[in-house]
């Protein structure tokens, strides 16, 4: 049985564990408000070009199409992006993804489809390369700054893949931030793109003229939209980590607080004993004199 010492040892633990993940909580809280103003700030941009996309989508059509709009017409290779966070302690904001993206991958797999995957998030890596090793194609980390920088090289890894024929569709796995308390992990198919019912509305029934031709302006723009849906899906999952990585903190605090008190519940009593055991000694022994 621990004494008094391992028990004040243990309380004083669990109150600088709690003092930590207090921390963490307020610093993730901190973090989640610039996260979140980014992660909405790009919606508009994204679906905007959409909608720029699905307007010039309706003047081309067979072999005029370019391939990252009309696909390479065969569905046989799947190129899975699975994009996570670098670090954990997030509850099951890490897990959730990587278990989508792992039930994606095991139907194409039990289909007969050729499966690789690109991991961006030291997480997903660690977490798929266990089950998925021999699929593997490139890892990326994300490293502090989310810009058009940092995509540049995951965009760069999906368009050699698609050009060199290893890839007829590309599917990114990421979590979708719908508020604090609710991350839901998404697939969004970037290649061949996909064109929304909700982006060709958006133009409002206006009717454009091109110069140069719409298959000209696809060729330029659909890759920098590629770029850009993958930029707006990692805000969105940076924003649902630090929300996850919140919650989680205040958990673990609000545990911490419980479990205090349950032992310092535990240490009076074993105190309380001690003492009447010692009281019962000595009012024993003077008796025996």
């Amino acid at each position: 049985m621990a004494s008094l010492k391992d028990m004040r040892n243990q309380i004083g633990s669990v109150k600088a564990t709690q003092k930590i993940t207090k921390a963490m909580q307020m610093v993730a809280a901190a973090k989640l408000k610039r996260a979140q103003d980014a992660a909405e700030n790009a919606r508009p941009y994204a679906k905007r070009m959409a909608s720029v996309i699905a307007n010039l989508a309706k003047g081309v059509s067979g072999d005029a199409a370019p391939l990252l709009l009309a696909g390479t017409g065969s569905t046989q290779k799947h190129l899975v992006v699975v994009a996570t966070a670098d670090r954990g302690l997030a509850g099951g904001f890490n897990s959730a993804i990587a278990r989508a993206a792992r039930d994606h991958i095991r139907a194409l797999l039990a289909e007969g489809k050729t499966v690789r995957v690109i991991t961006v998030g030291r997480k997903g890596r660690d977490q798929l390369k266990r089950l998925f090793g021999e699929l593997f194609v490139e890892s990326f980390e994300l490293g502090k700054a989310l810009d058009l920088t940092t995509v540049q090289p995951i965009a760069e890894a999906i368009f050699k893949e698609f050009d060199e024929g290893r890839a007829d569709v590309v599917t990114l796995f990421y979590s979708q931030f719908k508020s604090v308390i609710s991350q839901v992990p998404a697939a969004k198919q970037l290649i061949p793109a996909q064109i929304e019912a909700s982006a060709e509305d958006a133009s409002g029934g206006a009717v454009y003229s091109y110069e140069p031709s719409e298959e000209e302006i696809l060729e330029t723009l659909l890759p920098r939209n590629l770029t850009v849906q993958i930029l707006s899906s990692l805000l969105e999952n940076n924003a649902g980590f630090y929300a996850s990585q919140m919650s989680a903190m205040d958990n673990a605090t609000r545990n911490a607080g419980e479990m205090i008190n349950a032992l310092n519940l535990q240490y009076n009593r074993k105190r309380q004993a001690q003492i009447t055991t010692e009281l019962i000694e000595i009012i024993a022994g003077a008796e025996a004199l």
